[in-house]
C-alpha cells in the first residue's frame, strides 16, 4: 500500500522549522524504527527544498548585482 506523500511546505520557514522537530525527535530516540525511517525521508525531502529555495535566492542576488555575488557588509 503506497503512502499518501506529505505536502510540499508552504515557505522556507516552515520547511526548517518541521526539519528542526524531525530532527529533534529523531536525537532523543522517541520515535519506533520505522517512524525514524520515514522521518529521515522526510528530512531528506525538507532539506532538498530548502537548498532549492537557497539556490533561487542566491541567484535572484547575482541578478541584482549585476551577476556577481558579493560579500554582505553590514
Amino acid at each position: 500500500m503506497a503512502k499518501t506523500p506529505l505536502p510540499v511546505p508552504k515557505n522556507f520557514e516552515a520547511a526548517l522549522a518541521e526539519l528542526d522537530l524531525l530532527v529533534e525527535k529523531m536525537e532523543n530516540g522517541q520515535l519506533p524504527l520505522e517512524e525514524s525511517l520515514t522521518s529521515y525521508q522526510r528530512g531528506t525531502e525538507l532539506l532538498k527544498f530548502c537548498e532549492g529555495v537557497l539556490k533561487d535566492a542566491e541567484q535572484k542576488i547575482k541578478v541584482l548585482d549585476g551577476g556577481e555575488l558579493k560579500d554582505f557588509t553590514p
